[in-house]
């Protein structure tokens, strides 16, 4: 029994020095780095994908956007309505077609609404014309700002006029067609300090550069050659902006007054013809027509939509 118990004792300790003293084989950077050499990384797969999915997306939206245009002419009623007109005086709007009239009607209707709602007489008539921007590719039509005479204005008041000019002569001849004040670049300091506004700035081409300095403060007033505000023949100028009438394309719609729901039904008429004329003219007549709907409404009655070919220019309408 001795003699086992001291075999067991030898065995013990040399099994410990064998275990504690083995160790696993040594690994270095350059056999970790041969490791990652041999497996392929595909960095562009990830990248690859994330272009995939934007086309698509992009393929989508111009598919949204990009709706066809139904023809209803031929078909017993119109797509996603109940019927072309309604059958009862009360019904849903939003199931059957907008109905729209002939200009001279809608003008009447506007002032039986004034007379049903007992609002003022004199409250403004608007128009608001959707344009069709679009030229050859991708070319478009710029928004513009115009000004013109229309046949018979709504206006009491004349409109405040500034002329640059640094000709003496000049200045004279302004100040005796109608112009609040006529100066040179001494008007700039007087401007950007609030001493002097006014509703126009009209200028001569060759003060144009020492007027920047107010193209911030002016903005849309600024004098521009587009807007038919610079120029040298000063008394026509000041003729057309003294009482003209201004308008001005926003993205791709016009919004403005036309005449006071007060006027004869004909001077209204004509004023729209106006207006009507002068924005076809912004767009050649061979990318087609325009004008694509037409809305007039007075300040407290709801829109009336009218035939806009009858107030179209002749080539307009063949186009």
């Amino acid at each position: 029994m001795a003699a086992l118990s001291r075999s067991a004792l030898r065995v013990v300790p040399r099994c410990q020095s064998l275990f504690f003293t083995c160790r696993a084989a040594p690994v270095s950077c350059s056999s970790l780095t041969a490791h990652s050499q041999q497996q392929p990384v595909r960095s562009y797969a990830a990248a690859a994908a994330k272009q995939k999915e934007k086309k698509e997306e992009t393929v989508q939206e111009k598919a949204v956007k990009e709706r066809k245009k139904i023809d209803d002419k031929n078909r017993h009623k119109p797509y996603g309505l109940t019927a072309w007109a309604p059958v009862d005086d009360v019904y849903m709007v939003r199931h059957y077609p907008r109905p729209v009239y002939e200009t001279s009607v809608a003008i009447e209707m506007l002032k039986n609404f004034q007379k049903l709602d007992f609002s003022p007489e004199n409250q403004p008539v608007y128009i608001n014309l959707r344009l069709d921007m679009k030229l050859e590719k991708k070319k478009k039509v710029d928004p513009f700002v115009s000004t013109i005479h229309l046949p018979h204005s709504f206006k009491s008041d004349i409109n405040k006029i500034v002329v640059f000019t640094e000709n003496p002569d000049q200045a004279r001849i302004a100040m005796e067609n109608g112009a609040a004040v006529a100066g040179g670049a001494e008007l700039v300091e007087k401007i950007l300090a609030d001493e002097i506004t006014a509703d126009f700035y009209l200028a001569e081409p060759d003060i144009v550069q020492k007027l920047l300095p107010l193209k911030n403060k002016l903005r849309k007033k600024f004098p521009k050659s587009k807007r038919g505000s610079v120029g040298m023949n000063i008394p026509k100028m000041l003729a057309l902006f003294k009482s003209g009438h201004e308008y001005m394309v926003e993205d791709i719609y016009v919004n403005t007054q036309v005449a006071t729901l007060d006027m004869p039904k004909e001077y209204i008429l004509k004023n729209i013809h106006a207006i009507v004329k002068d924005v076809a003219s912004h767009k050649p007549a061979e990318f087609g027509p325009f004008i694509e709907r037409a809305i007039i409404c007075s300040r407290s009655s709801e829109g009336l939509h009218i035939k806009i070919e009858e107030l179209l220019p002749q080539e307009e309408k063949k186009a």
